[in-house]
């Protein structure tokens, strides 16, 4: 079973392109400049920053540069003529002695690659890194791509703008988001600069800006940057163009996390009706779109919602399939799990079904994923898996068992399905889970907002173990930074006892799992911290006097 997590922010693709035979087009690598900006040195930052200001000053040495090269034409010239009467009276010409050394040719030697073949190796150096998952090494690598770019195409051009674009990617990917913040607004500014604010090169840093303003906790900054990508969207390719759904969905994630359940719905809806006006209302090739659209009715707690979208997408494919197609398998155990939920809305649109029909799901899907002749062991694993874990959040542990120690033997049959069980059975999975709320104080998120507040990260550890009955039990907190954020602690800890898990198996069996870590990021203002610091401090004295 696949639990929830954060939707994906809009994806920013790595920029890649055809290459010319001369002049560089294709690369997508991640730069960040040892020319130090006035603004990261003011921070004392150790790391480098882009500054895109400087570079921009060497556009005044081009006449300097053409000067120069104009000069160093003519003397080659003039050398030519030189030659050319050498030529003509071969009697002057100078004849090596015995003893003078004539240096020989290798006809072997390699000559040394040019920048530009040296960026085309990097650049397919970076890409195996960047498919393989070792973002550190590629970040390096991709530091020396864009120097290699800035000497081939230039420090202010649109390639130039596309590597910084890739620097962002793999500086959101490690972490580093006020760098990768940085190099994304250095490749827009180019962009605007050498075509116009409503390029449409602009979209794909715009989506890795908003990505990156999202995930450093300023929803209120990626709502804005997300709009304006979408409006870009809108002037090349028309307002009903399905190019801008993953930013639209990036939209909606933003506004849920500002608390504005309604702006997200209504973004949501925008989707659905840009699906349903390129494919026909009930086809297979809405299916994906509905899927989409039930896990983020998950996400927001629109748990009556999320049935209803997986109840039409079952419907859709037995209509147009039938009603043993291997397809309903993931509809009918995203349905089933959906009774693991109480619907958090507060409203009451659809009718509310008893607990004990999710069984029902989960059966017809191992059924189905048992008998149909295009299944294998993976699917059938998957859907007893589920089962279990039905089983399981009901507190029925005896049954429970039974359905694992199945899946247990089933993945146990073959060496190649060992590390399929590692996975699914001898380590923790979470079962049901709710996200813990990212911001002490999230009024202060509004997208009109403009503090100069600066927003701080927060950090909660804690501890616990997981039973055999997939229940966190010895809860302690390990470390809180800062320790004044109390309430904060409490949801934590309220959120820790309410979570169910696939317990961790040895030998088959069940097993308990004691030290267990949970790291929670949060953020806040200092005017937060100084407030609560404020009232703790007046608390103390009125209990004095």
């Amino acid at each position: 079973m696949q639990t929830w997590r954060y939707p994906t922010p809009a994806a920013v693709g790595i920029v890649d392109e055809p290459l010319p035979v001369v002049r560089l087009q294709n690369f997508s690598v991640y730069f960040q400049s040892d020319i130090r900006s006035e603004r990261c040195a003011r921070r004392g930052d150790a790391r480098p920053c882009f500054n895109v200001n400087k570079m921009r000053k060497t556009k005044n040495l081009i006449p300097v540069i053409g000067a120069v090269l104009l000069l160093i034409a003519t003397g080659l010239n003039a050398q030519d003529e030189s030659d050319n009467d050498a030529m003509a009276a071969p009697l002057d010409q100078v004849v090596p002695v015995a003893n003078e050394v004539i240096e020989s040719v290798d006809e072997f030697a390699v000559a040394e690659p040019s920048d530009h073949e040296r960026l085309i190796m990097q650049f397919q150096k970076y890409k195996q890194l960047m498919n393989d998952g070792v973002y550190d090494e590629a970040d390096s690598i991709a530091k020396l791509v864009v120097e290699l770019a800035i000497r081939v195409a230039g420090p202010t051009s649109t390639d130039t703008a596309k590597a910084l674009t890739n620097l962002g990617i793999v500086q959101h990917r490690t972490k580093q988001y006020d760098s990768a913040q940085q190099n994304y607004q250095s490749a827009i500014e180019i962009i605007e600069d050498n075509e116009d604010r409503l390029s449409r090169q602009l979209i794909n840093p715009l989506k890795g800006l908003g990505a990156a303003q999202l995930d450093s906790g300023r929803p209120d900054l990626a709502s804005g940057t997300f709009r304006r990508a979408v409006h870009i969207t809108h002037v090349n390719d028309g307002p009903h163009n399905l190019g801008q759904v993953d930013i639209l969905e990036s939209l909606a994630e933003a506004s849920l996390r500002l608390g504005t359940l309604d702006t997200a719905k209504e973004v949501q809806d925008v989707i659905y009706a840009l699906n349903l006006r390129y494919y026909a209302k009930n086809s297979l090739e809405l299916v994906p779109a509905l899927m989409k659209r039930a896990l983020w009715q998950h996400r927001a707690g629109l748990v009556y919602d999320e049935r209803t979208t997986y109840r039409r997408v079952i419907r859709i494919i037995e209509e147009s399939a039938n009603n043993i197609s291997l397809d309903l398998v993931e509809p009918l155990t995203k349905l089933g799990q959906s009774f693991f939920y109480i619907d958090a809305s507060g409203t009451n649109t659809y009718q509310s079904v008893s607990m004990t029909t999710g069984e029902i799901y989960f059966k017809r899907a191992l059924r189905i994923a048992q008998s149909h002749p295009d299944s294998n062991w993976q699917i059938v694993a998957d859907a007893t898996l589920a089962l279990a874990d039905y089983y399981m959040y009901q507190g029925n542990e005896q049954r429970a068992r039974k359905v694992y120690r199945n899946a247990w033997d089933l993945m146990s049959e073959e060496e190649q399905r060992l590390d399929y069980r590692y996975e699914s059975l001898e380590q923790l999975v979470t079962l049901k889970e709710r996200p813990i709320p990212q911001y002490v104080n999230e009024q202060d998120l509004d997208t009109n907002a403009q503090s100069e507040d600066l927003v701080l990260t927060g950090l909660i550890t804690v501890s616990y173990t997981v039973t055999t009955r997939g229940r966190a039990t010895d809860l302690k907190i390990v470390e809180a930074v800062p320790p004044d954020f109390v309430d904060m602690l409490r949801l934590v800890q309220r959120e820790m006892r309410r979570r169910i898990f696939r317990p961790r198996f040895e030998e088959s069996g069940p097993v308990e799992s004691p030290n267990q870590l949970l790291i929670h990021r949060f953020f806040y203002k200092q005017s937060d911290l100084d407030a609560i610091r404020s009232e703790t401090e007046s608390a103390k004295l009125s209990n004095k006097s």
